[in-house]
């Protein structure tokens, strides 16, 4: 059971609510303007059963200069450095600036992302199968709660590109990516220390999990089993309305990606993977109600991309450290994370966005936010699976039902506390609607989905 204490900090602010409410009888959106330098900042705590305990930070500063651009920031640096005593963690750099190059948006991101536990359900969502009790040490069914796990390290470095397209609100967009993905079972030894008898978790050779599973059936080739390196080159066109980054108002966000690796650049395999997203964003009460929406298809056209590369959204703009999915904070909340795997996916959110009240506090500015949400998506390009099965002498009904992928929803709501606009601590809770994708998931974090 994970326990994420990040909670508290949102709740340590409750008490504000009164001058809040005081604060909303005026101006809902104050003129007064923000320059210099200016700091975010969360603490990282919580404790996983099997991972550890977890501690860290993260921290934002933001440059807002003299202000005449204010909420929008000259330059954004993000650091978050959390660690599990038992080896998982996140190390990030992200910068993101305008201001840097003129007519130029430039963003970066360098990231160490080790998962002792990183999830793995197979591919083609309902194709494959979930048994929840194989996960539950109180089942009878029980055979080890790392069975949907793999050992994972990713190592990221993006740099994106844009800029103005004459007098448009078009921009071009260039980037890479470097990704090397190192995996392997999960170091069950590492995670039994300190744990009583009854508690460890059985060996990999005795209980092997689902990554185990389809490197014995052939599902995952020995070529792909281990990881590799995937270097990215990227184009695109975006379009861009938005009247503000953090949580837009009103305006368009939309983008066109092509992104491409190939062998002659050092990676395993060639392929090429075209990406379109559209966000847009209504206003139904100035300044305080609005409505925005996210749909995104992805898909391969062309060459083979290896499986532990097939998770991975793209996106001109990180908005956390995963870029991973469908299922998860990022993607399906409330649906298991990475739980729809495909070659080709569509993906959507909808939200409805409140921001309640207003405070000043500490010389600077503060709204609280509420957000219902409908999330859903789905694979519309299988992975071959079926054609490469071998010498598995397990029932296949247990592990797959070919034909029964259809759309995954997920609902739910959240809640956001920002500062000068830009710095937005979030908390979300989201449902799955079918207990093949899980039961719900509690998301702590920064920013707003999209």
């Amino acid at each position: 059971m994970k326990k994420n204490l990040f909670l508290l900090i949102l709740l340590t602010a409750i008490p504000f609510w009164s001058n809040a409410q005081q604060n909303n009888q005026q101006d809902t959106e104050k003129k007064e303007i923000k320059t210099g330098w200016n700091m975010g900042a969360l603490p990282a705590i919580s404790f996983d059963s099997d991972l550890g305990f977890q501690y860290g930070a993260v921290v934002n500063f933001f440059n807002y200069g003299d202000g005449s651009n204010y909420p929008n920031y000259n330059h954004s640096l993000y650091f978050e450095v959390s660690h599990y005593t038992k080896g998982s963690g996140t190390y990030r750099f992200y910068y993101d600036s305008e201001a840097l190059i003129p007519g130029i948006e430039l963003t970066t991101d360098l990231s160490y992302l080790p998962d002792q536990a990183y999830d793995f359900y197979g591919f083609n969502g309902y194709e494959a199968v979930y048994n929840k009790d194989w996960t539950d040490d109180t089942s009878p069914d029980y055979r080890t709660r790392m069975f949907y796990k793999f050992h994972q390290k990713l190592f990221r470095f993006k740099t994106d590109i844009q800029g103005d397209w004459g007098d448009s609100n078009f921009r071009w967009l260039v980037g890479f990516n470097l990704l090397n993905f190192n995996i392997s079972s999960v170091d069950v030894d590492k995670l039994n220390k300190g744990k009583k008898e009854s508690d460890k978790l059985p060996p990999v050779s005795e209980q092997p999990g689902l990554y185990e599973k389809y490197q014995q059936w052939g599902i995952i080739s020995a070529k792909e089993a281990n990881g590799g390196f995937v270097p990215i080159v990227k184009a695109g066109l975006v379009y861009d309305t938005r009247d503000n980054k953090p949580n837009p108002m009103h305006g368009i966000w939309a983008e066109a990606e092509l992104a491409t690796a190939q062998k002659f650049m050092g990676a395993e395999s060639s392929f090429t993977k075209l990406s379109i997203t559209q966000r847009q964003y209504f206003t139904i009460v100035k300044n305080d109600l609005s409505f925005a929406y996210r749909i995104q298809w992805q898909q391969t056209i062309g060459g083979h991309a290896p499986f532990y590369y097939q998770p991975q959204i793209i996106a001109s703009a990180l908005r956390g450290s995963s870029s991973s999915g469908l299922g998860g904070a990022k993607t399906l909340r409330g649906i298991l994370r990475n739980r729809i795997v495909g070659d080709g996916f569509v993906m959507g959110n909808t939200e409805l966005r409140w921001k309640f009240a207003r405070m000043e506090k500490f010389k600077q500015h503060f709204y609280w936010g509420l957000n219902g949400f409908l999330d859903f998506g789905r694979v519309v390009k299988k992975m071959d699976i079926q054609n490469k099965i071998s010498n598995m002498n397990e029932p296949m009904n247990q592990y797959f039902n070919f034909g029964a992928e259809k759309m995954h929803y997920s609902v739910g709501g959240g809640l956001r506390l920002a500062m000068n606009q830009n710095f937005i601590a979030a908390l979300d809770y989201g449902i799955a609607l079918d207990k093949q994708d899980g039961d719900s998931g509690i998301y702590i974090g920064l920013n707003y989905l999209f």
